[in-house]
């Protein structure tokens, strides 16, 4: 049976998993609006979903900002219709710094973009699918939820809320037929992971060393985050909420 076209929001949705993403669900038959900081990566992303024969729309939103992502949430149905799925993908990372020398400055921006730009989304989309009395929310969090990260702190801290949040709005819109899950992935061959191992963060063996301290002895792509997501959106995954689902290649368990 397959499943009815609904209109996704994905936030973040312009690159790396929040790319894969987007792809997949307007693969499934979905609208989706491409929420992104850079303007210009937001349309090309939505064009080349386009050229793919789906159906989809660009544009520029920091979910840091309130009024803008309530601004961009009226745009999408304006241009597309009802939003009935919200990926929470936008995030940031963070540098690896002690916690004494953690600015207050830097630890407000990780949690504004990664916590709080997740609320401000739920709040702006939550009221289209009470509406509907249908809805999927996945947030993208972080497998560094499971057991901490020494100096990034600023980062567990934020994605760990997400955790938080995610059971929370579980409980309370169950009864309204929406479903609020996490993935938190482990270890995604993505810029941001290309990034932090040109920075030294993965130890002298680098992105090989964990790899080989990886079950499945690969590194895992954008695209296995966007599969898991892809279900967690379909009817038939109804039943599944305010759950944490790992996708990590055993690193995790």
């Amino acid at each position: 049976m397959s499943e009815p076209s609904r209109v996704a929001i994905v936030t973040g949705g312009a690159s790396g998993i929040g790319l894969a993403i987007s792809r997949r669900l307007a693969a499934d038959g979905h609208a989706v609006a491409v929420f992104d900081l850079d303007a210009r990566a937001a349309e090309e992303a939505a064009a080349s979903i386009t050229e793919a024969g789906g159906r989809a729309v660009g544009m520029p939103v920091d979910v840091a900002d309130r009024e803008g992502v309530f601004a961009g949430v009226a745009a999408v149905g304006d241009h597309l219709g009802r939003p009935a799925i919200l990926v929470n993908n936008a995030g940031t990372g963070a540098k690896m710094t002690r916690f004494l020398k953690l600015a207050p400055e830097v630890w407000d921006q990780v949690i504004r973009v990664n916590l709080t730009g997740a609320f401000n989304c739920c709040q702006a989309v939550l009221p289209h699918m009470l509406e509907a009395g249908w809805g999927r929310i996945v947030n993208i969090s972080s497998s560094s939820t499971h057991g901490g990260q020494p100096l990034l702190s600023q980062y567990v801290s934020s994605k760990s809320g997400l955790n938080g949040l995610t059971k929370s709005l579980a409980l309370e819109f169950a009864p309204k037929g929406i479903t609020v899950n996490a993935i938190p992935p482990g270890f995604i061959d993505t810029p941001m992971l290309r990034a932090s191992a040109e920075r030294g963060e993965f130890g002298p063996g680098g992105i090989e060393d964990a790899i080989t301290r990886t079950p499945v002895q690969r590194a895992g792509q954008p695209e296995d985050i966007a599969a898991a997501c892809s279900f967690l959106c379909r009817e038939e995954a109804s039943y599944i909420t305010g759950q944490l689902i790992g996708v990590n290649g055993g690193r995790n368990t």
